[in-house]
Order: C-alpha cells, then structure tokens, then sequence
C-alpha cells in the first residue's frame, strides 16, 4: 500500500499544530484503508515560540517520532543571522532536551553551502557531540558524510563488545558490581555500548 511513513511539520509553533495535523492524517488513512496511527509525525520548529514549547510538542502525539530545528527561520525570528553557531546553542539544547523528554529522535539544522564540506563537517561533530541523532539534510552528496561521521570506529565497536560481555558475565554469575579493565561499569555505560553496536549495522569507521 502507498502513502507516506513520515510526515514532516514545518513551521511547527504548539502542541495545537501537531494535533491539527494529526487529526488530517487520520482521516486520510481512514479514507485510504490504511491502519490508523501507522503514520509517524515529525515536527520541525523554527521560531522562539516553538521552540519555548519544544517539551509540548514532542509530547503532544504517540505519532511522534523526532523533532528538528530549522535554523534559517528561527535566527530571523530572533533578530540575528547565522554565524558561528552560537546563535543556535539556546535552541539546540532546548529542542534535544525536549526529544530526550520524550524519548524521540532530534535533529540539527540543515547545512546549506553544499561545497563546504569541512564546515559540514565541523557542525556534524558539533551536533553529535551535543546528542542529536542526525541532521537535515538538503543535498544527497551530503548523506554519505553524515552516516560516516555517525558510524562508530572499529575501536569503539569492539570496546562496546568487551563491555556488553562483561555485564552478560556478571549477571550469569549474579555479581552486583561489574568491571572491565579494572573498572566499574554502570547502566548508562551499558546502554551506550548496546547503542554502539546496534548503530554498527550501518556501518563502521576504520
């Protein structure tokens, strides 16, 4: 059957636009005998507004997948232009803790000079450094960079390993405490490693 996976909300300044749209997608998969809620959402926020109400609309539909920032219309709503990113640093942080809040995808604004690779590159490391998931994208030449700078190394692939296989023992052998390498290792670490190996299957970094 056809139709879209996602929707993507421009624009989006409330919870209320996020609810309108949802109500238009329902009734299109009724009309189209598509399962209802098999439509995923995604909102992208541009202005002060939406992005003072990041937490709301990330939260505002189970049909929410991500949310994302889009850098152009918000630095205009603010007064400012693009520069070295601290223009952005407030709404980054805002949008990625709303994500978080909802336990849904975020992410980073579009890099527009094509040509400029490096500086592409530079604000990928920026992102994913901060905890974004990925960024929008305007040009496929721009894909391929972005899953290599996203793909973990070969390094951290077979730390990430070592580490799940230290818990998996512990736990066989019901010790409370689990270390590798002389350290202790916690559940967040855990996690990490697991998220490590999962993003692998697209790919690895020698």
């Amino acid at each position: 059957m056809g139709g879209a996976d996602i929707v993507r909300l421009p624009k989006t300044d409330s919870k209320n636009d996020v609810l309108e749209l949802e109500a238009q997608v329902e009734r299109i998969e009724r009309e189209c005998g598509r399962e209802v809620g098999s439509t995923r959402l995604m909102a992208a926020i541009e202005s002060a507004k939406g992005v003072v109400n990041a937490v709301d609309i990330a939260t505002s539909s189970p049909r929410m997948v991500a949310i994302a920032l889009a850098a152009f219309d918000y630095v205009m709503d603010m007064g400012t232009s693009r520069g070295d990113g601290t223009e952005l640093f407030y709404a980054r942080c805002a949008v990625l803790h709303a994500a978080r809040v909802a336990g849904i995808a975020a992410y980073d604004v579009v890099w527009s000079d094509i040509n400029n690779e490096e500086g592409f590159l530079k604000e990928v490391q920026l992102a994913k450094g901060l905890g974004f998931n990925g960024k929008s994208l305007v040009n496929p030449r721009q894909i391929e960079l972005l899953h290599q700078a996203y793909s973990p190394t070969r390094k951290e692939v077979e730390h990430a390993y070592e580490v799940i296989a230290a818990a998996e023992e512990a736990e066989s052998r019901g010790l409370g405490v689990v270390s590798l390498n002389g350290k202790m290792i916690d559940g967040p670490i855990i996690d990490h490693a697991r998220k490590v190996v999962a993003l692998s299957a697209s790919g690895i970094r020698d």
